[in-house]
């Protein structure tokens, strides 16, 4: 969580024992600063206390003059009372032992008695506070209350309202957290559900949340039900690689699958939040289509070959290829693969062709972003443009959500659609499709003269300037960049051009683009027309479907038909597999050692948690065993080694040690000029 500032100490007793605790803070939240727990239901620490289900209730008293302590005649929730001078809390009396057994009995009156075939089964905090609390046998002995099973809210959410406990963390998350407020408690007393306006399909891009802070099994994962148990699963933590933010995860895998995807708590990138893109968007790790043989083509089709073969073969066409050789590489690179991809074609292939950019502009390099996720919580303003964020980079759409609902930032939205932010901006401009540049000329006039709504809120906030790399995709996006360079030179405030992909700002810090080489070479474009017409004659794709990816479809069909040789290195065969001359399998992220670096420049590192498939390897051996067989010499064995590489090498990987990437990682310091011939 963002730095606040700290609340006065006050003294408080808990069970006996004197503490000191910043004053209004929650008593369920002292408790845990001598190692106690206080059993919840519908307390979260990042959403509001409610006190709805009475699960926390303690007993409460003040001290008096004489040294004796007055206790309030009834029990007090934890979870809503602040912590003041003198008071005295009591968690582990008879009476706090009463009231907790009464809470679960009146719980489990109507929840069915079906934790054997419940996905929450051995993971629910109700199970668990049953066990240790609750009563050992019921006195109710009526008909429990039915009701639909396995409703499904979404594709990716199944309701079973049998198991709800009305806690309403659910309903919570979606109006204080995602902002989208898509579900909300219908009817009253005992019938009381959480349901979507009108029924309608729970479409929040962060619903995959409610699934794992539900305390009880009624909101499950459509894509996880009956798939395991949770002594069944081998848990890895990683990173998800489905956008650039980077967020902290864990995999967890069933007999070498990968099964279900968590948010893994980390307070400077994520939190403990995913959007749904991250939770259930890979699903393709177990596709049968993975890539998982190394596939050569003879005459009108493929054949399976060795890695030895496949590099002999590659290594005649690209060696010293110079000019007449390329390469474009995906976002899913991790910055050891990267590193080492740059190194086989400037040392091996002496080729600058090389780009990771899949816009339909690459134009200048702009300064790296300077802003801090976690930092946005402290901004008094964020001016958003060109950009949804909900849908780019929805971590940083969390964060800057937050930071208007908790701490009153003033949010500007410059766009030419409806946004998500929209909900929460104090002012929110839309201009034409294609007119950006005139709308900013526009907005650069305004501030000079203090006029309009929007350059007012700009010139009082001077917040940093949040768009991402799709403003590549514009015709004119030099121009309209600089535009944005001259807007936040006047305000004083920093620009901040995010990545899309996954690597996409290690790959710019690596230097993986034509400009960056000691002689410039071509961009993606460049290198696509050269194809097209025949002057590059060997192309390797390395991790990426430039028919996927890039916007123009046509060019890249012309660009893939007409070069000579294709090496097509990927760890899913997708369209471009039909145009390769040799297909590569390489390990997925979670299936190998590496580190990415995110939109903020968080460098993290991350370990394998699923065995590739068969024959695949990491992308970083498959680039060092290709240069090994052209010059000879010591390779690296393992991601740790080329990060320290790195670290040596560029910098701004300076003093950047595998350890503390790995150890919720470390952001990268002031970017400085990078020799080409200083390399190694």
């Amino acid at each position: 969580m963002a730095k606040k500032t700290e609340a006065p100490p006050v003294n408080i007793t808990v069970n006996g024992i004197d503490l000191q605790v910043p004053k209004g803070e929650l008593i369920v939240e002292s408790v845990k600063r001598l190692g106690l727990e206080i059993p919840i239901f519908c307390y979260h620490p990042r959403m509001k206390p409610v006190g709805m289900c009475r699960m926390c209730l303690v007993e409460v008293g003040m001290k008096q003059p004489d040294g004796s302590v007055r206790k309030m005649p009834k029990p007090q929730a934890a979870c809503t009372l602040p912590a003041s001078e003198g008071l005295v809390i009591f968690t582990d009396t008879e009476q706090v032992h009463k009231d907790r057994k009464g809470v679960l009995e009146f719980l489990l009156i109507n929840h069915p008695l079906d934790c054997p075939i419940c996905d929450r089964g051995g993971e629910c905090p109700l199970q668990n506070n049953t066990l240790f609390y609750g009563p050992s046998t019921s006195r109710f002995v009526e008909m429990k209350r039915h009701a639909v099973k396995a409703y499904p809210l979404s594709a990716h959410v199944t309701l079973d309202l049998e198991r709800c406990i009305q806690c309403g963390r659910c309903v919570r998350f979606t109006e204080e957290i995602s902002g989208d407020a898509q579900l909300a408690f219908r009817h009253r007393g005992a019938e009381m559900q959480p349901a979507t306006f009108e029924l309608g399909e729970f479409t929040s891009k962060f619903s995959g949340n409610t699934i794992e802070i539900c305390p009880v099994g009624a909101l499950t994962s459509s894509h996880y039900r009956f798939r395991a148990r949770p002594w069944d699963l081998e848990t890895a933590p990683g990173i998800c690689t489905m956008c650039s933010n980077g967020c902290s995860v864990w995999y967890d895998r069933r007999k070498g699958k990968l099964v279900r995807i968590n948010g893994r708590t980390n307070e400077a990138v994520n939190e403990e939040w995913t959007c749904d893109r991250g939770k259930f968007g890979t699903d393709w790790l177990n596709d049968p289509k993975r890539a998982s043989a190394v596939k050569i083509r003879r005459g009108d089709a493929f054949v399976r070959a060795s890695w030895a073969d496949a590099y002999g073969e590659i290594l005649e066409r690209f060696r010293g290829g110079g000019s007449s050789v390329a390469g474009l590489a995906g976002p899913m690179l991790s910055n050891e693969d990267l590193f080492l991809l740059r190194r086989l074609f400037a040392e091996v292939f002496e080729s600058p062709n090389l780009d990771y950019r899949m816009t339909r502009t690459q134009g200048a390099q702009v300064d790296p972003p300077s802003f801090t996720i976690e930092g946005l919580e402290d901004e008094k303003g964020v001016f958003v443009f060109g950009a949804s964020l909900s849908d780019e980079s929805p971590i940083v759409y969390l964060r800057v959500r937050k930071a208007w609902f908790r701490e009153g930032a003033k949010v500007a939205v410059a766009t030419s659609a409806p946004d998500d932010a929209d909900a929460f901006a104090a002012c929110s401009v839309r201009y034409g499709p294609g007119s950006e540049a005139e709308f900013l000329r526009g907005l650069l006039r305004d501030v000079d003269l203090a006029q309009g709504e929007l350059a007012r809120l700009l010139l009082e906030t001077r917040g940093p300037i949040l768009t991402t790399e799709s403003i590549w995709n514009l015709a004119n996006a030099e121009e309209v960049l600089g535009l944005l360079k001259e807007l936040a030179a006047k305000l004083g405030c920093s620009l901040n051009v995010m990545a899309l992909g996954a690597n996409g700002q290690g790959a710019e810090e690596l230097d993986v683009r034509p400009d960056a080489f000691e002689r410039p070479g071509l961009g993606t474009k460049e290198i696509l027309e050269a194809c097209a017409d025949g002057r590059v004659r060997a192309l390797w794709l390395a991790g990426v479907d430039p028919l996927r990816d890039y916007p123009d479809r046509g060019l890249v069909e012309r660009a893939l038909e007409n070069v000579e040789y294709l090496v097509f290195q990927t760890a899913l065969e997708t369209e471009a597999a039909a145009y390769a001359s040799v297909v590569l399998p390489i390990a997925a992220p979670g299936e190998t050692d590496g580190s990415f670096t995110n939109v903020e420049r968080r460098v993290q590192a991350f370990e394998k948690a699923v065995e590739p498939p068969a024959e695949a390897k990491p992308a970083w051996r498959v680039f060092s065993e290709a240069m090994v067989r052209a010059q000879p010499r010591t390779p690296p064995f393992s991601a740790r080694e080329i990060l320290e590489q790195i670290a040596r090498a560029v910098p701004a990987f300076e003093g950047v040690r595998w350890e503390e990437a790995r150890d919720g990682g470390v952001r990268l310091g002031a970017r400085r000029p990078l020799s080409p011939a200083g390399r190694s």
